[in-house]
């Protein structure tokens, strides 16, 4: 039987008279990439937010439920000792401190330095960019490099459900392939992640299910290869 990591039921976001989120139904089970793909503006990203109570003041129904309870409404900062973590649009590194700093930061809520020291070798394996300029200040890495370290400090909180906002935006085209290559073998090792993305056809390769998102409703969902061959999503979301 499947574990079920979040399930969001009827969720509508609403900003004054806008709606934002039209009631929309998605679940993520344990181990399972899902990307959830749509156009700029689609309500892909006030999705995320909603779920990490991280929008500003605005109007959200319906159910968020993560490892069987209701999340809606809880902190944020929260939800980390929850494990849940969310790379966000923009990567919103700590331009001010070190990679390493920046790693401690993700083990923030954690206090077995042996493990923590464990991890960051790992996610160095995995982020050779990374290990090079240990000490380098984030703010002086390439936008790649930058969304290598959100998703790493993410990592380093040992996360049961990853979000992660677009992280392909604005990168060139050999990063963009690097950083869906690291995705896939996050994914690989059994961290089960929601992965917003506008480049439908990476993250339709990379993912197990998807579904797609538009003017606030989800109008598909199904198996990520299938949804790639599908006429409807070529014309719309793959240029073919």
């Amino acid at each position: 039987m499947l574990e079920n990591v979040l399930k969001v039921s009827n969720l509508k976001v609403a900003y004054g008279g806008i709606k934002a989120v039209k009631g929309i139904d998605l679940e993520v089970n344990k181990g399972e990439l899902i990307t959830l793909i749509g156009a700029n503006g689609a309500g892909k990203t006030t999705t995320l937010k909603a779920i990490t109570s991280t929008l500003p003041s605005c109007k959200v129904e319906g159910e968020i439920h993560y490892l069987g309870k209701s999340i809606k409404g809880i902190n944020s900062f929260q939800l980390v000792n929850s494990h849940l973590a969310m790379v966000p649009e923009g990567r919103g590194v700590f331009t001010r401190m070190t990679i390493q700093e920046n790693l401690m930061m993700g083990a923030y809520t954690r206090n077995d330095k042996a493990g923590i020291n464990a991890d960051i070798e790992k996610w160095f394996t995995v982020f050779p960019r990374l290990k090079e300029r240990a000490a380098q200040l984030a703010g002086t890495l390439s936008g790649g490099e930058q969304q290598m370290l959100a998703m790493a400090r993410a990592l380093m909180s040992h996360p049961n459900l990853l979000l992660l906002d677009e992280p392909s935006m604005g990168l060139s085209p050999i990063m963009v392939e690097k950083i869906f290559e690291v995705v896939r073998n996050v994914s690989a090792q059994g961290v089960t992640i929601l992965l917003v993305e506008q480049n439908a056809k990476l993250a339709l390769q990379a993912a197990h299910r998807g579904y797609v998102m538009d003017s606030g409703s989800i109008t598909m969902s199904g198996d990520a290869k299938e949804m790639l061959h599908d006429p409807k999503v070529q014309a719309a979301y793959l240029g073919e």
